[in-house]
């Protein structure tokens, strides 16, 4: 069951593993150390939820009548490249751990390297060795998506409200407001987008019997998630998500049968951040020193991306799918239904 969360709190409790394994012992010694390995452990989560927030949001290019409204529950199922399961650790360059070992399999401490699983790889996990103290602690492995719900993709939930406005306009919002995850974590998303049918300026082609349209949309989430590191210090991890997507929309209806595609380009930039005053040994036999908000880590999910999809309305019920090609490979299926009254 907690990996299963996992799946949909993916970044934040990906700093909440790191330190029910020993985040103090991760940090000691060198904030950059901490950030080169938690960054290169959740980038791909990062990269994926960017992707992710910028499905489902269409499934025509043919905005509703004035006032028409549907309300659409779609599930995006963001793939995981094979390269994106594992990063790698060299011990030349951090400055106060070693990487000692990876599933049994013994790194040479000071100059060995070796790969290690990022969030959704593998759950081998490493062992690292504080150079100083001679401590040694296990981090988290991956979550092996495979293995627990059958496929290498992230699911990324979204639902969205539809209505129709004049002129060839199509209003899309997303909203959830803030609720609460259990006693740790909260969460709130807010979206919308604007669909606009073109074809109706570009003489010559206005009447022939297919749908053109431009679309925009934009999504913001955020997701804070209690650390409880040290009790009092408000730990805490925050995981930020803005995606914004400009596409230019074709559909075409047959009978029930819906045709559509979309070209265009995704602008996401997903930000997780460890908050809060944090204490830990820099030098052994000395005090320890407290370091606020010492971790901010950033991912850019943006490129080029090509739909392709079907729609099947049956009265006013709607099944859709639909597969986008994206950069680095993070390809998405998407599938869904809706209530549509045009």
């Amino acid at each position: 069951m907690r990996k299963i969360l996992i799946l949909f709190l993916v970044s934040t409790i990906s700093l909440s593993a790191w330190a029910q394994g020993d985040l103090n012992e991760l940090m000691t010694g060198s904030l950059q150390d901490a950030t080169k390995l938690l960054d290169g452990y959740t980038k791909p989560a990062l990269k994926a939820f960017g992707y992710g927030l910028n499905q489902g949001w269409y499934n025509t290019a043919k905005p509703h009548k004035p006032f028409g409204v549907d309300l659409t529950i779609s599930v995006s199922a963001v793939t995981i490249p094979n390269s994106d399961l594992f990063y790698t650790v060299n011990n030349n360059d951090l400055t106060s751990l070693d990487l000692v070992s990876v599933n049994g399999q013994p790194v040479t401490p000071g100059t060995g390297s070796a790969q290690v699983p990022t969030i959704f790889g593998p759950d081998t996990p490493p062992t690292f060795e504080n150079r100083n103290s001679g401590a040694q602690f296990e981090a988290p492995g991956g979550l092996d998506l495979k293995k627990e719900i059958g496929i290498q993709a992230m699911p990324v939930p979204i639902a969205h409200l539809g209505i129709g406005l004049p002129k060839g306009f199509d209003l899309k919002i997303r909203f959830v407001p803030t609720v609460n995850i259990g006693d740790d974590a909260k969460f709130d998303l807010f979206g919308v987008g604007v669909m606009h049918d073109v074809k109706q300026y570009i003489p010559g082609i206005k009447n022939l019997p297919f749908d053109l349209s431009g679309f925009v949309g934009y999504t913001s989430m955020k997701l804070i998630s209690n650390l409880d590191v040290t009790a009092g210090s408000n730990q805490r991890a925050e995981f930020k998500s803005s995606a914004t997507t400009i596409q230019a929309l074709v559909s075409k209806k047959i009978s029930v049968l819906t045709v559509y595609g979309g070209l265009g380009y995704n602008i996401a930039k997903t930000k997780i951040a460890m908050l809060g005053a944090y204490e830990f040994e820099e030098t052994p036999g000395y005090p320890p020193i407290t370091i606020e908000d010492p971790i901010t880590l950033s991912s850019d999910a943006s490129g080029m991306r090509a739909t392709a999809g079907l729609r099947l309305k049956l009265a006013v019920i709607t099944l859709h799918g639909d597969y986008t090609v994206q950069k680095d490979n993070f390809n998405t299926l998407t599938v869904g239904f809706g209530i549509n009254v045009r």
